[in-house]
């Protein structure tokens, strides 16, 4: 008996993710935008206050979408490291959100679920409206979690992906990957001497020798050479005055992606802490508009 409890006490427990929280469209449903919180947080306590800043000129996220659904999952509960192992809503563990790369190991587990879990979510909406209408995005923790989730991503390019006082874990490790993959690749141009020099190998590029090692940590199965991430437009806003998440980490990220042949814009905002803004929530709403795929956003 004593083993068999030993062993239950082993076993992996399945995460759980509550239903999200689904504000419908004001109009017809034409795009979907799945928004992820904080560590610490869940749906009802960031969806529902998002949805209600004012923005300038726009007056709010669903009055400049009124075709948008908004879909605001929740992180299951997991044992946190830095809180004595409390349970939190958090969409994966790590020991300090300054340094992410202290005990990154952490991370593994819940980056592998959460990007599991919102595949499906992608899948599901895709099904309704199209990849070209549907957007990710996530603030602090949601958004180191929106980003991982796009660059696993095998299906159509989605809309866009926007971050808001996030990170990209193991974001150092992808960009030194792919800076040295294209440093040897140049180092190792043709030999004229080797008459096979011309011989089409299909090396993979350097953004794939990044995404395969991504894989590997994260134990799960290696992309088909689509590297649908560098079709997708991302947006990164951060507060100059972030005391949870070193600005610092957000220009990391942007170089990283920009390295992994990702289109990224990133913009800082003066006198703002670990939140987001009127401004930024503007630039979002302008970084959106601009998209050429999609829907109209009007009535």
């Amino acid at each position: 008996m004593a083993s068999s409890m030993e062993a239950q006490k082993k076993r992996p427990r399945p995460e759980v993710y509550a239903d999200p929280l689904v504000v419908p469209a004001l109009g017809e449903h034409r795009q979907t935008f799945i928004l992820l919180h904080g560590r610490g947080s869940h749906a009802t306590k960031f969806g529902p206050p998002l949805l209600a800043s004012a923005i300038p000129g726009f007056g709010s996220l669903p009055a400049a979408f009124p075709h948008a659904k908004f879909v605001f999952p929740n992180a299951s509960r997991r044992r946190a490291a830095c809180f004595n192992r409390s349970l939190i809503h958090q969409w994966f563990d790590h020991a300090s959100l300054q340094t992410p790369s202290v005990r990154e190991e952490l991370q593994i587990p819940g980056l592998r679920e959460t990007s599991l879990f919102l595949h499906g979510l992608l899948r599901r909406e895709i099904a309704l409206v199209g990849a070209e209408n549907v957007v990710l995005g996530g603030l602090s923790q949601g958004c180191a979690a929106a980003l991982i989730a796009m660059l696993l991503w095998h299906g159509d390019p989605i809309a866009a992906v926007f971050g808001m006082c996030g990170y990209l874990p193991f974001g150092k490790h992808l960009e030194a990957i792919t800076r040295r993959s294209c440093e040897e690749g140049s180092n190792n141009g043709a030999d004229l001497d080797d008459p096979f020099a011309h011989e089409d190998k299909a090396q993979p590029s350097p953004a794939e020798d990044a995404i395969r090692y991504l894989c590997d940590e994260l134990d799960l199965p290696k992309p088909m050479r689509s590297m649908a991430f560098q079709k997708i437009p991302v947006f990164l806003g951060h507060g100059a005055e972030d005391e949870k998440v070193p600005m610092g980490l957000s220009r990391e990220a942007s170089s990283c992606l920009e390295a992994l042949g990702v289109n990224a814009r990133r913009k800082e905002y003066n006198n703002l802490g670990h939140w987001y803004s009127e401004a930024m929530l503007a630039d979002v709403v302008r970084f959106l508009r601009e998209l050429r795929d999609w829907h109209e956003f009007g009535p």
